[in-house]
């Protein structure tokens, strides 16, 4: 007698696409990991080789700019020269479309939290929403555009929704 089931194609690119949304939304849970920790060296397993990235400082272009930048950014928060964690990115709420079998698209919230000493005690930074092109390279999945839209303290505008005019780096 069997026990279980065998699955059908259709429960099978069901699980595909669960896993697939899996390894994306684990980008930008090591991206703020990495950034964080002051592990830059390591964004090579978060981006494509030629992405594109902005955060409100400008677009990079490529892995070297973004790795650029972003320590540019660390240096500069890292007040107390702890040289770890002067902030905490806290990502959440991903929505993730599946455009292909290679492409996706998606958002998710960012608070982000200035944990180096400063005059004022508030330690929000600020409030923003990733909006990110995902590809499948060599099997894995890594961000190819990514855009910071920030919604507070200032605007900067973007939208769009994934799979819909979602507002990305050219």
């Amino acid at each position: 007698m069997q026990t279980h089931q065998r699955l059908d194609a259709g429960a099978d690119d069901k699980l595909k696409a669960v896993l697939d949304r899996e390894e994306i939304r684990n980008l930008r849970s090591l991206y703020a990991h990495f950034l964080d920790g002051n592990l830059l060296d390591r964004l090579d397993d978060i981006f494509t080789v030629d992405a594109v990235a902005d955060t409100g400082r400008g677009q990079w272009n490529g892995r070297q700019e973004i790795r650029d930048g972003l320590r540019a950014a660390f240096q500069e928060y890292d007040r107390d020269g702890q040289g770890r964690y002067p902030f905490m990115h806290a990502v959440t709420n991903h929505w993730i479309e599946i455009l292909g079998p290679d492409i996706a698209e998606g958002r998710c919230y960012l608070i982000d939290f200035e944990t180096a000493s400063k005059p004022d005690p508030n330690p929000l930074l600020l409030l923003g929403i990733y909006a990110d092109e995902y590809k499948r390279v060599d099997g894995n999945w890594r961000i190819s555009r990514s855009r910071l839209e920030h919604i507070w303290p200032q605007r900067n505008g973007g939208g769009g929704t994934p799979g819909d005019g979602l507002v990305l780096p050219e």
